[in-house]
C-alpha cells in the first residue's frame, strides 16, 4: 500500500493554465495523499467543487505579466523573486510538505532546496534544452510589431541566445546568493527540478535521447471548468460549427475580425471570452458566453479556435478536433510548431492575423483539405488515450 504523503502543489497565478494544471494534479493525487494547493486568489473557477485545501501565495498581477511577454522583457525582477522565495520558504517551513510541485513558480528552483524539499517542476516539454525541436519562433514582442515579422526575424536569430541569458539574470543572481548554481539561460530556469515532468507525450513534443532520467512525461493536462450549459446550446443552427476561446492571455480585440470571417465562410460560432470581453453576439449564427465547458465544446465542434497555449490545444486534441492557434507568445507558437508537425492544426501571428488570414484558415479547415486536419486530430487524440497525468503524478509520489 502506498505510504500516504503531504504533497503542497504550487500555481503561479500569472494565466489560468498555470492554475488548472496544478489543480487537476492536485484532484488526481488527493484520494490517496494529504493535498494543499497555494496560488494567489485569482482564477478561482479552477477550484470550484474541488474541496481542495488552499493557501495563499502572491504572484504578480497577469496584467504586468502580458505586458512584459509583449515587450520580450524578463518577466520577473530580482526583487519579486526575492519576496516569492521568502513566502515560499514560510509556506514550506510550517506545511513541512513530502514534496512540492510547482507550475511556473521559479522561485522555488531556489527556495525548495533552502528549505530541503523535494521540487518537482511541471512545464512543457518544448522549453527542454534537450528538446529535439530547437529552433525558437519569432514571437509577436516590440521588435516585432515595430519592424514586422520579416525584418525582426533576422535580429531575433542573432540575439535570442543573448535574450534568454537575460532572461535567466533575475534567477541566477539569487541563485548565487544562496550558493547554487546558475543557469546558462532561461530553459534551465524554466524546467529545474529535483524531478521535471513533461505536461506532454513524448511523441508530441520528443527530447533527445540524452535527456536526464528525472525529466519524465506525465502527459497531457485536460482540464474544463464544471457549470451550466448557456440557454443557447441546445439552439444552435445546423451547419459547421467553431468553439471559439482567446483564453487568459489572447487577443480578444480579433474577435469581431473572427466572427465576420466565420460568418463569410458559413460557419456557426459558440465563443468563450473567459471575461475579458463585452462583444455581444453579432448575429443568429454566433454565441457568446464568459465561460463554457471546454470539453463539451470541443467535442461538439468541428474544430477550435484559441490563442494556441497548450490547455486549450490539448483540450481541443483530446477530443480529436483540429486547431486554429492564433499566437502572440513564444509559448503559443512553440505549443503550435508540434501541432502544425502532426499537421492537427494551423498556426497564425496574432499581430499579423486579419480577416483574410483568418477567412483563409477557416476555409482550410472546413474544406478538402479538412479531413486531413481531422484525421491527423483524431490520431493525437489516441497517442493522448495511452497517457494519463493523473496516473503520471501518483506514480512519481509513490516513490518519494
Amino acid at each position: 500500500m502506498t505510504a500516504r504523503r503531504r504533497v503542497l502543489l504550487v500555481a503561479e497565478a500569472v494565466s489560468l493554465a498555470h492554475v488548472a494544471r496544478p489543480v487537476v494534479l492536485a484532484n488526481a493525487l488527493a484520494g490517496e495523499h494529504d493535498v494543499t494547493v497555494a496560488s494567489a486568489p485569482v482564477f478561482d473557477l479552477c477550484f470550484r467543487g474541488t474541496g481542495l485545501a488552499r493557501e495563499s501565495l502572491e504572484s504578480i498581477p497577469a496584467a504586468i505579466f502580458l505586458e512584459r511577454l509583449a515587450a520580450g522583457a524578463p518577466l520577473y525582477t530580482r526583487a519579486e523573486l526575492e519576496r516569492y522565495i521568502d513566502e515560499d520558504v514560510a509556506l514550506l517551513r510550517r506545511l513541512r510538505p513530502d514534496a512540492v510541485i510547482g507550475d511556473f513558480r521559479l522561485s522555488l528552483s531556489v527556495s525548495a532546496r533552502l528549505v530541503g524539499i523535494p521540487y518537482f517542476a511541471l512545464c512543457n516539454a518544448h522549453w527542454s534544452p534537450w528538446a529535439l525541436h530547437d529552433r525558437f519562433p519569432l514571437p509577436d514582442i516590440t521588435l516585432t510589431r515595430v519592424l514586422g515579422p520579416k525584418l525582426a526575424e533576422p535580429l531575433f536569430r542573432l540575439g535570442q541566445p543573448i535574450a534568454f541569458r537575460l532572461h535567466a539574470g533575475p534567477l541566477n543572481a539569487l541563485r548565487r546568493k544562496f550558493g547554487l548554481s546558475t543557469f546558462p539561460d532561461v530553459r534551465y530556469a524554466y524546467t529545474d527540478g529535483d524531478r521535471t515532468l513533461y505536461a506532454d507525450t513524448p511523441s508530441l513534443v520528443p527530447v533527445r535521447p540524452d535527456c536526464p532520467s528525472h525529466h519524465r512525461y506525465i502527459g497531457p493536462i485536460v482540464w474544463s471548468p464544471a457549470m451550466a450549459l448557456p440557454a443557447w446550446w441546445t439552439a444552435l443552427p445546423d451547419g459547421p460549427l467553431a468553439y471559439v476561446t482567446l483564453g487568459s492571455t489572447g487577443r480578444v480585440d480579433l474577435l469581431p475580425e473572427l466572427f465576420r470571417a466565420l460568418e463569410d465562410c458559413g460557419v456557426n460560432a459558440m465563443t468563450a471570452t473567459a471575461g475579458r470581453s463585452d462583444v455581444a453576439s453579432p448575429g443568429p449564427h454566433c454565441f457568446v458566453a464568459d465561460y463554457l465547458p471546454g470539453l463539451e465544446a470541443a467535442a461538439r465542434a468541428d474544430f477550435v479556435i484559441c490563442n494556441g497555449g497548450s490547455a486549450t490545444v490539448y483540450q481541443t486534441l483530446s477530443q480529436g478536433r483540429p486547431v486554429i492557434g492564433v499566437c502572440s507568445n513564444m509559448d503559443q507558437f512553440l505549443t503550435m510548431a508540434r501541432v502544425v508537425d502532426a499537421g492537427a492544426g494551423i498556426a497564425l501571428r496574432a499581430g499579423t492575423a486579419g480577416y483574410g488570414d483568418l477567412s483563409a484558415a477557416i476555409r482550410r479547415m472546413t474544406g478538402p483539405s479538412g479531413a486531413a486536419f481531422r484525421d491527423a486530430a483524431r490520431a493525437v487524440q489516441a497517442d493522448f488515450l495511452r497517457h494519463d497525468a493523473g496516473e503520471g503524478i501518483r506514480r512519481e509520489v509513490a516513490t518519494l
